[in-house]
């Protein structure tokens, strides 16, 4: 494929570094820097974008995306409250795009065991969920966009819980509310852990990156998939086969 790369951050090189690996060309490295250089026509040369940028930016860069007609790969977290808007205008447009807060083969399977878990608990109250996730302190956004998805997992699922929320210290949070423990270190690449607990034990689901290659190896996995389809999808279309058009 003839990728455009939106966005040269880290892991938008290691996207590029994946690609290429995988015998795809990258065509074009936009980013903020560079931006205005580039036209609709432009895009229109490749096959397909894939998009790591800032939440301030990526609105912007998935509709120049759409206006060119080409399929786009987001891994940009920190947007979703701008979600719904988003896919509405590229089901409207028949245009194609897959975002995902994490592009992680083993994150995408721990999503499948936390919703599964999540549903057996309904049967089992005394179990209460709680969360942690960890990130190298240059993350932007808190809690991470993978803590989030998780979170929202949960609320759609368990009825006993409406809604997550950011716990800071020992603030103290409603029954209904699912807490949320952000932590920021020097160079952890990414740790995200849930945890049913009762007065007498606890079940936890528990996910650590070790480096940036799954992540940059499921956009690409998720490029290749996505290319000649239309609609919203997320990674579960590309894993699981379920074909979940939002």
């Amino acid at each position: 494929m003839r990728i455009a790369m939106i966005g040269t951050g880290k892991m938008g090189m290691a996207a590029a570094e994946a690609a290429r690996q995988q015998g795809h060309e990258i065509v074009f490295e936009i980013n903020h820097l560079n931006r205005a250089d580039f036209s609709i026509e432009d895009l229109k040369k490749v096959d397909i974008a894939i998009e790591f940028t800032q939440p301030d930016a990526v609105v912007e860069n998935l509709y120049w995306c759409l206006e060119a007609g080409i399929p786009v790969v987001s891994g940009t977290t920190g947007w979703h409250e701008q979600f719904e808007k988003v896919r509405e205008r590229f089901v409207k447009s028949k245009g194609s795009l897959l975002t995902a807060t994490n592009f992680s083969v083993g994150v995408n399977i721990m999503f499948e065991l936390s919703k599964q878990l999540a549903s057996w608990m309904k049967e089992h109250p005394q179990y209460h969920p709680s969360m942690q996730e960890t990130h190298h302190t240059r993350k932007l956004d808190k809690p991470s966009g993978t803590a989030v998805t998780l979170a929202q997992d949960v609320t759609n699922v368990h009825p006993n819980y409406q809604n997550w929320a950011l716990q800071d210290g020992n603030n103290t949070l409603e029954n209904n509310v699912l807490p949320i423990r952000s932590i920021r270190e020097n160079e952890v690449i990414g740790m995200h852990e849930i945890t049913w607990k009762s007065p007498i034990d606890k079940i936890s689901i528990a996910h650590e990156a070790f480096n940036r290659d799954g992540f940059a190896q499921g956009a690409v996995l998720a490029a290749e998939w996505l290319r000649g389809k239309i609609g919203v999808f997320g990674m579960a279309d590309v894993l699981f086969g379920e074909r979940k058009q939002k």
